[in-house]
């Protein structure tokens, strides 16, 4: 076991050991039960949601136009160069807790904290996200069905609400929401099912997976259908000019396209949320990989597929709405009407699966974190009959609903998109770090071309960053300060590391609650 360190500089940059690393893994009840298209599955599950489903449309008609299909060539090619580090770091280091474990083993506890604050903006705030997108589809397939939620009970607090690029209108007058009550609601509920354990779902997930590719595969067949029908015209409406002239502060242009890029970036945090998994695989070094890069693939192509459909068959003004698949798939006419409401009802059920995974992960960053003494014990307490860490989860159900509730979705996007390109960057921080610090450590997997891939990955990540408004780098910046006050406050003076006690008895959990293990 590592010696105290003695000063404050030694303390905030104390390191978790690869023996350390290596007995906690040992040490885990977790069954080594995922193969790697589990896993591939697991990332499908996540990405395929906020990106297609929520945040695709705002990007487009607030920043891209039509060129939103390059914003996410860029976002992708980013997410590669990320992608990759994460594979080498989970096929090294197969451990729970994802970046957090791999910054505390590399470059230390001071920046394992802060990787696990951003941690939260990633995974907590995303989750926050996909649930004001749910709410949006849930609303509009109310309406289809004649049951209406009142409009003032549907979205941000204290923002006019818009549809089809027009105020809601109310007996001739604009609606201004008080409060996003489906979104909040489905956060507790999910919540709620975490908290009690959902080890049946787990054999649901790879159902639900299912169900979302193929609704999205009878979008793309059906809407490129229509698309071919009638070509020609629909490009001359809807993609001339394909990139809109730019009108500055990051609308259209190619600034737009940047800017669409960071928006439409964190909803690729499937692919990390993977590595959160790296105990229950059955062979990490050869698994992780795949899950990671592959699933980083496979949803890309159909990311843009959609955007070009969408993009084509309605203005792109008319898409910054929670629910742009929504408001495509209603523009098919009437007797694609049951199409509409399958699609909206496979939505619904794949964003559920998306917040229940986001909402498991971050659980679950924070469970290893109490656990290392960074949080408190009280965080790591799991129930003595549901096997699950429930006060915690509890604290990120009511964190994920009160800011789906209040907050604009384009605000918390931003936001979930700014900690997740810093996450992102650290990570390949750290595969540097590793690289020159542990030269001969046994690699199941190696970043190709070295040393540029990670350089490449923290420039582009720190160049989004900038492409975001003033105000969101004015919160994050706070946020940081906040984070590292509480650090010195707390972190560092009960660091079971600083006390050369690291904890091996971690309780069982249960199993991951998304994919199908393998019989």
């Amino acid at each position: 076991m590592a010696s105290k360190p003695q000063t404050v500089m030694q303390r905030m940059f104390a390191r978790k050991t690869i023996a350390q690393v290596q007995r906690e893994t040992a040490s885990s009840e977790l069954k080594r039960s995922l193969g790697k298209w589990n896993l591939l599955l697991l990332g499908v599950g996540c990405i395929i949601g906020a990106g297609i489903f929520v945040r695709t449309g705002s990007a487009a008609a607030l920043h891209a136009g039509p060129a939103v299909m390059l914003s996410f060539v860029v976002a992708g090619l980013v997410c590669a160069f990320a992608g990759l580090c994460y594979a080498e770091l989970s096929s090294t280091l197969p451990v729970s807790g994802s970046a957090y474990t791999y910054s505390y083993t590399t470059l230390g506890e001071f920046v394992a904290w802060i990787m696990g604050a951003l941690l939260l903006l990633e995974y907590g705030l995303a989750a926050s996200v996909v649930a004001v997108g749910w709410s949006g589809y849930v609303v509009s397939l109310l309406a289809d069905f004649g049951l209406v939620i009142p409009a003032q009970l549907t979205g941000p607090t204290g923002q006019m609400l818009m549809r089809d690029g027009a105020p809601v209108l109310v007996n001739g007058a604009t609606v201004t929401a008080i409060f996003n009550l489906p979104a909040f609601l489905i956060c507790m509920a999910l919540a709620l099912l975490l908290m009690v354990g959902v080890s049946e779902s787990a054999k649901v997930n790879n159902i639900i997976v299912a169900i979302k590719v193929s609704v999205l595969a009878a979008f793309i067949l059906v809407g490129g259908f229509i698309v071919l029908s009638n070509l020609n015209e629909y490009i001359a409406t809807n993609w001339t000019p394909f990139i809109p002239e730019n009108t500055g502060d990051g609308e259209f242009g190619v600034e737009g396209i940047m800017r669409a890029a960071s928006i439409v970036f964190f909803a690729y945090i499937g692919f990390e949320a993977v590595s959160t998994a790296g105990q229950e695989a059955k062979d990490p070094k050869r698994d992780m990989p795949f899950g990671i890069i592959g699933s980083l693939i496979v949803c890309t192509v159909i990311y843009m597929l959609v955007a070009a459909i969408m993009t084509l068959l309605v203005p792109y003004a008319s898409l910054n709405v929670p629910d742009p698949v929504a408001v495509v798939v209603d523009s098919f006419g009437p007797q694609w009407a049951w199409l509409a409401k399958t699609i909206k009802v496979g939505a619904i059920i794949g964003l559920t699966s998306v917040v229940l995974v986001l909402m498991y992960a971050q659980t679950r960053i924070f469970y290893t974190m109490a656990r290392d003494g960074l949080l408190p014990k009280i965080f790591s307490r799991v129930h003595p009959k549901f096997h699950t860490p429930y006060i915690n989860t509890m604290l990120v159900g009511t964190i994920t609903a009160v800011a789906a509730g209040f907050f604009d979705i384009n605000v918390l996007g931003d936001m979930t998109s700014v900690g997740t390109l810093a996450a992102f960057a650290i990570v390949c921080l750290s595969v540097i770090y590793l690289r020159r610090a542990a030269p001969d450590l046994p690699r199941g997997f190696s970043v190709p071309f070295y040393p540029i891939t990670p350089a490449l990955g923290i420039l582009s990540c720190l160049y989004l960053i900038t492409t975001v408004p003033y105000n969101v780098l004015v919160f994050f910046i706070y946020f940081l300060i906040g984070a590292i006050a509480l650090y010195f406050i707390y972190g560092m003076r009960n660091s079971n590391l600083q006390h050369d006690q690291m904890m091996d008895d971690a309780p069982d959990m249960g199993e991951f609650p998304g994919p199908v293990h393998d019989n």
